[in-house]
């Protein structure tokens, strides 16, 4: 068994252990709600999705520890089965989280931008 590599380059080691801290965070968020659903129920369609999504998370730690793209798609879907069907239920709530996004949004644009820094010649 190959033990995860960091991508050669410093921010490469960067990205590589963030995005396994990000696993790990939404691993033990949803396991949290998973967790509390005896005591507060949790809607079908969301007990559902954040199952497969814990199921995928855990998983990824072993099935994505070599593509970059895999860890990506996994967070994003864990995310998004966290968040989309609270926002299909009460939309209001879609505005602290755009209002959440820009300070989001100027992290991922620094990370992309310090990525490309070891590229360039």
């Amino acid at each position: 068994m190959n033990a995860p590599v960091a991508a050669p380059g410093r921010w490469g080691r960067v990205e590589f252990y963030t995005s396994f801290f990000l696993l790990a965070v939404l691993a033990t968020v949803i396991g949290m709600r998973l967790g509390f659903e005896s005591v507060w129920r949790l809607p079908t369609i969301d007990l559902d999705l954040s199952v497969v999504a814990l199921l995928l998370v855990l998983a990824s730690f072993w099935l994505a520890r070599h593509s970059r793209r895999w860890r990506l798609a996994i967070v994003t879907f864990a995310a998004a089965t966290q968040l989309v069907p609270m926002v299909v239920r009460e939309p209001i709530l879609l505005l602290p989280l755009l209002g959440a996004l820009i300070p989001v949004a100027i992290l991922a644009i620094c990370l992309i931008a310090l990525s490309k820094k070891d590229t360039t010649p």
